[in-house]
């Protein structure tokens, strides 16, 4: 391989000179199912606790929540739907616009629930302030819980990547690595030119600026090099096995969450075995979801402890980016030990 070649896998791509407003990343986005589920239990919730005060026995008091329900129920769907609708439109204003819309829509939404009420006949004199005021105070804390939990991703994606760094580059990974290059320059020129371009592009991956999420395409490609490294310091020893549904490619995952799946296979399965262990990894996509597992043998008396800190991380990443859409779940049975993850398609 020239130095040219090696040294431009680790150049990064010209900048354009002309700079070019991005859209504001929102900071709720009532379109998810998660968003929609936590909005309805929370003014729910809100309504029963509310429907307590000025009654006298429990069943006045369901009759008050039941009424509330009528008017915030459907009130909560218009805010959500009305919300998810200009969700576009917000993208494109700057993120202190985003508090202002939400409320604006709060308020409104308390209006038309008080004006719903009334055309049932069950409000003789509309409270319009009061549902307004109303309004406006639930979408306020409504916004506020959504944008904290929003900003649960720069901490989580940020130890996440350093983590995921600190597993590309450390010592003896790298050595290894390069000790194989070393040993196959001579007689295996061709391969150890294939070793260390399969390294440089880990390299790359791990060092380039994090994107919210990527296809499942690319996370398959990117494990792929890391297993390739790995055949050749394990050879026949790692026996990996790739079930792969195309029809699965374009979901989208946290960048960089397949890979240390993968690589706790090799740790936990391949390493402490003389025999090696087998590595088997499917996607498949069933309706409107996709599954992906990661499934390896280990060594007899060999516990599933040291996946902890990374399957945490796995989980964690996972549930910001998809929330109640992704699944996760891991378990170690008969010398097995697998990983299943499930995800919008």
């Amino acid at each position: 391989m020239k130095d040219s070649q090696i040294l431009s896998a680790f150049q990064e791509p010209a900048l354009p000179r002309r700079r070019v407003r991005a859209p504001a990343a929102l900071v709720f986005d009532a379109c998810k199912p998660g968003v929609v589920l936590r909005a309805v239990v929370f003014v729910e919730a809100v309504m029963t606790v509310g429907a307590m005060f000025g009654t006298a026995d429990p069943l006045q008091w369901m009759e008050r929540v039941a009424l509330l329900t009528a008017g915030a129920l459907p009130a909560t769907l218009l805010w959500l739907l009305a919300a998810c609708s200009v969700k576009h439109r917000m993208s494109r204003l700057g993120r202190r616009a985003h508090y202002p819309v939400g409320v604006v829509l709060g308020v409104l939404a308390g209006l038309v629930a008080c004006a719903l009420l009334a055309s049932l006949g069950l409000a003789a004199e509309p409270p319009w302030l009061a549902s307004a005021s109303a309004g406006l105070l639930l979408s306020v804390l409504l916004v506020a819980g959504l944008v904290l939990r929003a900003r649960g991703r720069t901490p989580a994606a940020t130890a996440a990547r350093l983590s995921e760094l600190q597993a590309r580059i450390r010592p003896h990974f790298l050595f290894n690595t390069l000790n194989s290059a070393i040993a196959l320059v001579r007689a295996e020129p061709a391969q150890a030119e294939a070793l260390l371009e399969d390294l440089a592009d880990l390299f790359r991956h791990a060092l380039a600026d994090p994107a919210e999420a990527v296809s499942l395409a690319q996370e398959i490609s990117l494990a792929e090099r890391y297993l390739a490294i790995e055949q050749v310091r394990f050879g026949s020893r790692l026996r990996v096995h790739w079930s792969l549904d195309p029809a699965a490619d374009r979901a989208r995952l946290p960048p960089l969450l397949l890979q240390p799946l993968v690589e706790n296979a090799v740790k936990h399965g391949v390493e402490p075995s003389p025999a090696g262990a087998e590595v088997h990894i499917s996607s498949e996509r069933r309706g409107a979801t996709v599954v992906i597992k990661v499934v390896n043998t280990v060594p007899a008396g060999q516990g599933a402890s040291g996946h902890g800190l990374a399957l945490d991380n796995v989980r964690n990443r996972l549930g910001l980016l998809h929330d109640v859409q992704g699944q996760f779940q891991a378990s170690l049975r008969g010398g097995v030990f697998q990983v299943r993850i499930q995800v919008p398609a």
